[in-house]
């Protein structure tokens, strides 16, 4: 395997960081603003992206302490996001030799929508024993692979329209036909040709069409969401899997792997989700 690309990918120029942009307003107080271009099946903000929200006002104290990479995320989403101004409350648990633990809550219209407690560190510092037991998905190059929306997106679901996604083959449930497949192989990519970096990885995991859709279902909402960071990513596409083995009672994990484009892990997650039927 290639050896780990040691400096950040720079994504100031690309829609996701736009959208993603915080200002600070005082100490430990951040402006920011969630945007109708993340939208997920439920038809507001994806999780993931109100996520990253929190972790770009976290990460400008963490870079102040030198740790510029999200390592372990846990995140809580309270209530559904809505799009318009926010602000993220920031605090500094901890701050050890190699990683500073703290605290974002995203405040949308006097209600908290999302909390998030992370450790962020200096990936490009990290070292130490290697032990692989698991390897990236088998996909052929993208090039030989399928667009799995053929380019039409899907109504109401925003975030489609700003990622790319490329299959071996296509699913059941893009045909009307679920197959009960409980595992999906794919390669995601920004749609504006961004690269991705630590803190959008904490979103890409939670970016992609659930598994349970091949069961049949209409959707999930995420409930709690845990990301680590394995790595920075190299430039280009990226490799993911995504799985569910139990849904009980309405309620489903989803375990998700990003891969980047030199075959490294640079993400991987598991999140606890509602089926939207079990909703209403």
């Amino acid at each position: 395997m290639a050896s780990k690309p040691r400096s950040e990918v720079d994504m100031r120029n690309s829609l996701f960081h736009a959208d993603t942009g915080i200002s600070r307003i005082s100490d430990h107080l951040y402006a920011g603003a969630l945007t109708e271009r993340w939208n997920a099946l439920s038809g507001t903000p994806n999780g993931g992206y109100s996520l990253a929200v929190c972790l770009q006002a976290l990460k400008q104290e963490m870079l102040k302490l030198d740790f510029p990479d999200p390592l372990a995320v846990s995140a809580f989403f309270l209530r559904p996001a809505t799009p318009g101004p926010v602000r993220v409350h920031t605090e500094i648990a901890r701050a050890g030799k190699r990683v500073a633990t703290g605290e974002a809550r995203l405040w949308r219209e006097e209600q908290e929508i999302v909390r998030v407690v992370a450790s962020f560190t200096d990936l490009a510092q990290a070292q130490g024993p290697t032990l692989m037991l698991n390897r990236a998905p088998d996909l052929p190059p993208v090039e030989q692979c399928v667009d799995m929306l053929d380019g039409k997106g899907m109504p109401g679901v925003s975030i489609a329209e700003q990622l790319h996604y490329r299959v071996a083959r296509l699913p059941g449930w893009v045909q009307g036909k679920p197959g009960g497949e409980s595992i999906a192989e794919f390669w995601m990519r920004y749609a504006d040709g961004s690269d991705a970096d630590t803190v959008s990885l904490a979103a890409l995991v939670d970016a992609a069409a659930p598994v349970v859709l091949d069961f049949g279902e209409r959707g999930s909402s995420t409930m709690e969401l845990t990301v680590h960071i394995r790595a920075r990513p190299a430039p280009g596409w990226l490799a993911c899997r995504v799985s569910t083995r139990h849904v009980i009672d309405g309620y489903h994990e989803e375990d998700f792997e990003i891969w980047d484009s030199l075959g490294q892990l640079v993400a991987q997650s598991r999140q606890l989700a509602v089926l939207h039927r079990a909703t209403g």
